[in-house]
């Protein structure tokens, strides 16, 4: 795993921009930064790709233990939605996509972060802008299946959905937008046909999502139906939502993702899966209460997201971003940090499409703590050992 510098293309704005990438630049700094690329051998992306699929397995078991087990208070979920999730669980609608984050510096084995299984982002960077990128540059490989695979899962959907067509919402911000537009594009390409008429896409806004109290059915706009939904808005900031008391009340709706992906995104799910396999080389040391061997460790809360309000202890500094969670509770896990590539920190982000492992990106942060202010790196294969 290297870290290597590379003139970037001639007007690569315009041509992301082309590809859908409305979101490269932040405050005149280039969030999508092609000055730089990390390049990886076959060994190492096979060892990511193998820890990626492993502990997706461990995370569904440990969901089915948190199940089982009633252990929904420790990762605050209100009792409300508890059926909900179990029923989803049950019934086991199809999930779409989740990311791991690594810490990984190319000879120890790659460990967990954390698992955003719900709302991630950097979906069209990993998949679409990179791997142009690399065909413009390189005469390599990438770890890259992540476009195909999205087409291919929504193709399968036909069992799943309810006539009429599929509503794709988000936050109105650039990055969400960007991400629900590139998803809606890979439903439109799917060739995906219901009831023997194309399948037909349409955006909307969150705020603009409705509630029906005669029908008990969520509408749009125009007051129709809303019977498929993709929503990037995580399930924990819904049920708090003026609607949130309705989710279970609409019986005949899609969602996408499914409730349960609840307990994959909640850092709760750390302690469970340290618990079930103890010592497992990708996991790192994890519970609820700090333990008191526990000199170097990261303490996070259950619920938070970009980073915020993490502080890591090592031996010699104390590192703490800012942020409004933590009312929630949080959890301790044993200490990785992120190597330290020229005064760079970068973490892997290991896609799951349709529960397989797809591809991963990059994010670079100027500090020890992935946060908001990251940006997103590009990589190839090159080479077949370490």
């Amino acid at each position: 795993m290297k870290r290597l510098t590379t003139t970037p293309r001639k007007d690569w704005q315009k041509i992301v921009e082309k590809q859908g990438l409305l979101y490269h630049t932040i405050d005149g700094v280039p969030y999508w930064d092609e000055s730089v690329y990390y390049s990886f051998t076959m060994d190492q992306v096979d060892e990511i790709e193998k820890a990626t699929g492993e502990l997706h397995t461990m995370a569904l078991a440990a969901a089915q233990n948190i199940i089982d087990n009633k252990r929904y208070a420790q990762l605050q979920i209100p009792d409300f939605i508890i059926p909900l999730i179990e029923k989803t669980w049950n019934e086991e609608p199809p999930a779409l996509y989740g990311r791991f984050d690594f810490s990984y510096d190319g000879k120890n084995p790659p460990k967990m972060l954390e698992y955003n299984a719900d709302t991630p982002t950097s979906l069209l960077e990993a998949s679409v802008i990179q791997w142009y990128w690399m065909e413009d540059k390189f005469n390599k490989d990438q770890f890259n299946s992540i476009h195909d695979k999205l087409i291919a899962k929504f193709k399968s959907l036909k069992e799943y959905l309810y006539p009429g067509p599929v509503y794709f919402t988000a936050q109105d911000t650039w990055e969400d937008y960007m991400t629900i537009q590139y998803l809606r594009d890979c439903a439109e390409q799917s060739g995906l046909k219901i009831f023997g008429n194309k399948l037909t896409t349409e955006s909307i806004r969150l705020e603009d999502v409705g509630w029906d109290s005669k029908d008990k059915v969520f509408i749009d706009m125009d007051f129709k139906q809303i019977k498929n939904i993709f929503k990037l808005y995580p399930w924990e900031w819904m049920i708090h939502e003026e609607f949130g008391q309705h989710l279970l009340e609409c019986t005949d709706m899609f969602w996408m993702e499914p409730a349960w992906k609840m307990l994959l995104s909640n850092k709760g799910i750390l302690p469970v899966m340290w618990e079930l396999y103890p010592n497992h080389p990708n996991l790192l040391e994890a519970y609820f209460d700090k333990p008191a061997h526990f000199a170097r460790y990261a303490k996070k809360p259950l619920l938070s997201r970009e980073g915020a309000n993490v502080k890591l202890v090592t031996a010699q500094d104390t590192y703490r971003t800012p942020g409004e969670y933590g009312e929630e509770g949080y959890v301790y896990q044993q200490l990785a940090m992120l190597p330290n590539c020229d005064g760079k920190y970068p973490v892997i982000g290991s896609w799951m499409i349709d529960q397989e492992p797809a591809g991963m990106g990059i994010r670079e942060s100027d500090g020890p703590i992935t946060d908001n202010f990251s940006r997103f790196v590009p990589h190839i294969i090159d080479g077949c050992c370490r």
